[in-house]
């Protein structure tokens, strides 16, 4: 008996063995604080050796375990979600290019070498946005390129300042970096903001969700977006002390904020995951920029479970009811599709920081380090109010499409059939569980000393417990009071439209361009270029040849002997 076994069990096997693999390693790394660093030299030019660098630590091992997780939960999704397409193949070989050059970047700590798997995410998540082939797809793709080009130019340049040193192994060079380097803090910091979407290049991430679902759960949860603060980990010790440090706070904050306000005027399920991929982004790097790594570290992973888990349900919700996506449709799931309502529920606690699932963890203990450290009052403000925001949109969430009356859409044939998107969704539903205090355990095996008042130490879950009752009071007074949001109209456009980010990003950040180019078009290629040039001569020699074909149809002796006399003149004056 011959087993027909298809692609994606295939990749979902094999990615599932490299990440317990991995995961091993990097428990066996960290207890027994080993870093192991493969070199092989390509060539040496000018004293500086190019070298190519695989580094095997703890924190790439389980970053890497993360990403192979997520990968393999994704591939095995992949194989239901996008059964039905022609180009299917294709689809899983991009995919797994993806995690290839995610690969790539994390095994890295030679700046050149991370280039490569930088470039890498790049292209592949450009060719992955515009899997759809539509305008909207193609105009998300563009965004998302040019945006990301941006931090590849920030990183080539790096590179370059980085040459002076004789190499470019953050390990051994990042220590001897001082508040000197100004200008190689600024160039990283702007490749990480782009990279993980904070002001002002937050535009594409939201854009970027023309891609097929099962891309989203695996770009926006653990490879993607969040290469810029996994760069920003390994370089943290150049970073220390500088200027560059206090800015990166205002913008994450800023950003965090601006995702959570924007993600309670969305109605697109996708983008509302989308915007609080982006609030989550401004946590971690809010806290790298106050010198916590580990922290940092530890809600990057403890975030990867729980949002790619909310990314397959919101694919498997999408699916069921006839691929709306506006939340406005739908309502009432829990009695069609409990198990995926069940995963979406969990993630979306686990994203609010309820206690004990995997987002309390991490994400509570970066509030209170937060309050402990010397923040200044915006900073402490913005931290708060997004924490609200948090528990709104997800509020928000779940009363428009879990709970509710019934819409239209749900009398299609909404189910749980599914087993293969059922299944996928097993070991990332245990990891939004269990996920935070197992890492908890690893990496912070002794206890942290957290000094906090009382009023302090229940701030957090007494804005989280207010942002979920406003949030609450404001979607029943939408159910009843519709147009009353016309009031504000103006603030409503501000806030929803991610303070005009996305007009910026586009058209108007090319408007000088595109007007000074249309201008110049008019007045040169089809102005005086045309009367001078092509045009120009073509007029003129049609009108002599005209004319001489005149003459020669008129058939007059005079003309003829004019003309002769005429250059026999000339003939004479030239050789005289």
């Amino acid at each position: 008996m011959i087993w027909k076994i298809s692609m994606h069990e295939v990749s979902m096997m094999g990615l599932g063995l490299s990440s317990v693999c991995c995961g091993v390693t990097g428990i066996l790394k960290l207890g027994g604080n080993i870093s192991d660093v493969i070199e092989w030299e390509v060539m040496s030019l000018n004293s500086s050796n190019i070298v190519f660098t695989v580094i095997l630590d703890w924190v790439s091992m389980f970053f890497l375990c993360f990403v192979f997780l997520i990968s393999s939960s994704v591939m095995f999704y992949s194989g239901s979600y996008m059964s039905g397409d022609k180009t299917y193949n294709r689809f899983m070989y991009l995919v797994l290019m993806f995690v290839l050059s995610m690969m790539m970047m994390v095994l890295s700590p030679n700046l050149i070498s991370i280039l490569l798997g930088w470039d890498g995410l790049g292209l592949v998540s450009y060719a992955l946005v515009i899997f759809y082939q539509n305008e909207k797809s193609s105009n998300a793709g563009m965004l998302t390129i040019l945006s990301n080009r941006i931090g590849d130019v920030a990183i080539l340049l790096s590179i370059g300042i980085m040459s002076s040193l004789g190499g470019w192994n953050f390990f051994i060079y990042s220590l001897y970096m001082g508040e000197d380097w100004v200008m190689f803090n600024f160039f990283l910091v702007i490749a990480a903001m782009t990279k993980s979407a904070q002001i002002p290049f937050s535009a594409w991430l939201p854009a970027a969700m023309a891609a097929p679902t099962p891309v989203s759960a695996l770009v926006h949860s653990s490879t993607l977006v969040t290469a810029g603060v996994y760069l920003m980990i390994r370089f943290l010790p150049a970073l220390v002390d500088s200027s560059v440090q206090s800015v990166l706070l205002i913008i994450s904050c800023l950003t965090m904020f601006m995702a959570g306000l924007g993600a309670n005027f969305e109605y697109d399920l996708k983008k509302i995951i989308a915007l609080s991929t982006l609030s989550q982004l401004g946590v971690m790097l809010s806290i790298l920029s106050l010198g916590y790594v580990e922290l940092a570290f530890f809600h990057l992973l403890s975030h990867a479970l729980f949002k790619a888990l909310l990314f397959m349900c919101a694919g498997a919700v999408i699916h069921s009811v006839g691929d709306y996506q506006d939340i406005r449709f739908m309502g009432g799931l829990v009695s069609y599709m409990p198990l995926s309502v069940s995963y979406m529920t969990v993630a979306n606690l686990a994203l609010c920081g309820f206690p004990f699932l995997a987002g309390f963890y991490s994400k509570d203990l970066i509030l209170e380090v937060a309050f402990m450290s010397w923040i200044n009052y915006i900073s402490f403000i913005l931290y708060v109010l997004s924490t609200g925001l948090t528990v709104m949109y997800t509020g928000r969430l779940i009363y428009y499409s879990l709970s509710g009356g019934f819409k239209l859409s749900v009398l299609n044939s909404v189910s749980d059939n599914d087993y293969i998107m059922g299944n996928s969704m097993i070991f990332l539903g245990l990891g939004a569980v269990f996920g935070g205090s197992l890492l908890s355990w690893l990496i912070f095996p002794d206890p942290i000393m957290i000094c906090l008042s009382s009023v302090m130490k229940s701030l957090v879950m007494v804005i989280s417990i207010m942002g979920g009752v406003v949030g609450y009071m404001f979607n029943m007074l939408a159910a009843t009071n519709n147009l009353n949001s016309m009031k504000v109209y103006n603030f409503v456009v501000l806030a929803g439209s991610m303070w005009f980010l996305p007009f910026l990003s586009s058209y108007n950040n090319s408007k000088i361009s595109l007007l000074t180019g249309g201008n110049l078009q008019k007045m040169s290629d089809k102005g005086w270029y045309e009367y001078f040039g092509s045009q120009g001569v073509y007029s003129l020699l049609s009108k002599g040849f005209f004319m001489f074909y005149s003459i020669q149809t008129m058939n007059s002796v005079k003309i003829y002997m004019k003309m002769f006399f005429i250059s026999v003149v000339i003939v004479l004056l030239v050789y005289v």
